[in-house]
């Protein structure tokens, strides 16, 4: 009897990405999950079955060409010489408690997710920063993919590349992840863009871990696609002199001969970034100094038509008012705010419940932790698992 491989359980942590006025620059990594328990058997030509349980399940499809973990994942097994999903893949079981559209980084995780099912699948030993250039590949902006792949608190950025990688590295995603016909089979879409060597770097910041994160979570989804129209395509004089250290400027040098009046605005807020980011890794933590370090004049200002009473809970929750309060901002794109503090997690939270019923709006919250990046390991479990039906597989890939 052949070895049949082990079975492979991969979680990745949901992301908030600019935490004030890092605007896609920084992001942290939250105890929320993406898990994939992946299962191998017997060669077989039968195919393998995709379910899912959790936030989404009833929104995402099962068939590997449509789903965007398996897309994902055929995408770095064709670019490593894989043309199809190996024959002793049976079954790929999909645990979601990151919800859609909320700014908490879920497309960012399913796309981690999948650049590490292609990893374990095709059994290449890729490195942390080579996954993270296939995922830069399909996710543009680093801030969520590289938070959610290294973990806790992070601080990435584009490198400039040559002029042939740089035009590699900037290939529509509808050539990365095509969208596949209804007939498309496994001799569909053979030759894939490379990802060039070396897209994004990143450094990890301190974290104190008596920080955590209380996460209000609007019920409504926003599209980052949306929340992005909302920004302006130029900044003013004054705001960008304000707040910029010099190290921070470096750091973008590459991006500004390309795009200069939309990063130029990312700039504004550079100072009080340099000033955070070493803040919220001291003991004890300061509040006063967080919370001012946690203001932003580059994103959130603009997209407070699209989540209303966002302009009263940053404003009106604030250390003097709530003891253990650090700081608190919009959580990515949003709709979700972030709010760190050391303590009266609940008071924190229930306050801004009620704004939000001002607005009639419901909101859900959780307390959440940093917590460390993707993983992918060797399950315990030790039965030999079986094929279902091929009926029933091709019922479970149904979109």
């Amino acid at each position: 009897m052949s070895d049949i491989r082990s079975t492979v359980e991969i979680t990745v942590p949901a992301t908030s990405a600019n935490i004030g006025p890092g605007f896609d620059v920084v992001g942290l990594s939250l105890s929320l999950y993406l898990s994939l328990t992946v299962k191998f058997g017997s060669p077989s030509p039968h195919p393998f079955t995709i379910t899912y349980s959790g936030e989404g399940a009833d929104e995402v499809p099962l068939n590997p060409y449509k789903n965007l973990l398996t897309r994902v994942a055929l995408y770095v097994l064709r670019c490593n010489s894989q043309r199809s999903f190996p024959a002793d893949l049976i079954s790929i079981h999909v645990d979601n408690q990151i919800p859609f559209g909320r700014g908490l980084g879920s497309s960012g995780a399913a796309v981690i997710a999948g650049v590490l099912l292609g990893n374990v699948l095709g059994q290449l030993n890729l490195t942390n920063e080579r996954l993270l250039d296939y995922a830069l590949m399909i996710e543009r902006h680093p801030d969520n993919v590289t938070a959610a792949l290294v973990g806790g608190f992070v601080g990435s950025y584009l490198r400039e590349l040559d002029p042939a990688a740089t035009v590699a590295s900037q290939v529509p995603l509808s050539e990365v992840l095509p969208e596949y016909p209804p007939d498309a089979g496994e001799n569909w879409g053979l030759s894939p863009p490379l990802p060039p060597v070396g897209i994004g770097h990143y450094v990890k910041f301190n974290w104190n871990p008596s920080i955590k994160a209380v996460a209000i979570i609007p019920r409504f989804e926003l599209s980052t696609a949306k929340a992005r129209e909302a920004l302006p395509m130029q900044y003013s004089r004054k705001d960008l002199v304000q707040r910029f250290p010099v190290y921070l400027v470096q750091l973008l040098i590459p991006f500004l001969s390309s795009s200069a009046s939309f990063f130029l605005g990312k700039v504004f807020n550079m100072q009080r970034l340099a000033v955070l980011t070493t803040a919220l890794g001291q003991s004890p933590p300061d509040p006063e100094l967080i919370y001012e370090a946690m203001k932003d004049r580059v994103h959130q200002p603009y997209r407070k038509a699209l989540i209303p009473g966002l302009p009263a809970v940053t404003s009106l929750i604030t250390p003097d008012t709530h003891p253990g309060l650090l700081g608190i901002c919009l959580s990515g794109a949003g709709p979700t705010i972030l709010a760190l503090a050391t303590q009266n997690f609940k008071a924190i939270a229930e306050s801004a419940r009620e704004i939000f019923a001002e607005e009639s709006i419901q909101v859900d919250w959780k307390l959440l932790e940093v917590v460390g990046g993707a993983k992918s390991r060797r399950s315990s479990l030790t039965c030999r698992p079986q094929r279902v039906d091929p009926e029933e597989n091709t019922r479970l890939f149904s979109s």
